[in-house]
């Protein structure tokens, strides 16, 4: 991944050949390439991409009811000011999800707020504010028993919790809690937010609260609208999010365990 600028810097210190940036920009026109926005995501080396290949093929023909047993959590942090989004990157028409043209993920700082919430196509839990690190203790007892074993009682007795393997999630005291609690619980790839469909619910609740004018002018009210809007989200949204998860194994083993589009 490169702009015009870095590749005509490359050029000059490898061939000592001086051209300008819009030279280089024009060359790349040529070749069908323009600059667009890259998409971004995680780091997948090949043990990632056979974990997700194997996750795929072994949850493709899922049916819809099946996967309406399924409560897809996840946390996500939300920033005061968005990250800027005027980085591009040279590619052609349909290249889009191509190795070189997405740009992975980075955490964010300060000025944030943390909050966890879980979505099945029968209900989401509540937003939950995560206050500080979230550890294994934490997440039991503030998340796990409070908030995901009620929802998945609510959703019925084959119900299914899909978290990540982000640390606290996997710790031994939340395993034996798991086991002690009798949660189902799916086996998850690591590095594979394009299959949570919660991920796209993150974003339209990103959305929404842009939508606000003016904007969350402190942290305390960017929560409490992220609270509101969650609540507003219509449940015919997350539904189509959760029906699209057979698609997402589709692409994923097309593209051998790679980056989706999604």
């Amino acid at each position: 991944m490169a702009t015009a600028n870095n590749i005509r810097q490359r050029l000059q210190a490898t061939t000592n050949i001086v051209v300008s940036g819009q030279t280089i920009r024009n060359r790349l026109h040529n070749f069908g390439l323009r600059a667009r926005r890259p998409v971004r995501g995680t780091t997948l080396t090949a043990d990632h991409r056979a974990a997700r290949r194997a996750w795929c093929t072994q949850h493709v023909r899922w049916q819809r009811q099946q996967w309406a047993q399924v409560l897809f959590t996840d946390e996500s942090r939300f920033c005061l000011e968005p990250a800027d989004g005027r980085i591009r990157v040279w590619r052609r028409r349909g290249e889009r999800f191509a190795e070189g043209a997405v740009l992975e993920r980075q955490r964010f700082g300060g000025g944030s707020v943390m909050v966890c919430g879980g979505i099945s196509t029968r209900l989401r839990t509540p937003l939950y504010h995560v206050v500080g690190n979230l550890t294994g203790v934490r997440y039991q007892n503030e998340i796990l028993q409070p908030l995901t074993v009620p929802a998945l009682q609510a959703i019925g007795p084959r119900a299914i919790l899909q978290d990540d393997n982000a640390p606290p999630h996997r710790s031994a005291a939340v395993n034996t809690f798991i086991q002690q609690a009798r949660v189902n619980r799916m086996l998850w790839p690591a590095n594979s937010p394009d299959l949570n469909p919660i991920e796209h619910m993150w974003d339209e609740l990103c959305r929404r609260v842009q939508q606000h004018h003016p904007p969350p002018a402190y942290l305390g009210q960017l929560l409490q609208w992220l609270q509101q809007e969650w609540n507003g989200v219509p449940r015919a949204f997350i539904c189509n999010l959760i029906h699209s998860m057979r698609q997402r194994c589709v692409e994923c083993l097309a593209h051998n365990g790679g980056h989706t589009r999604y």
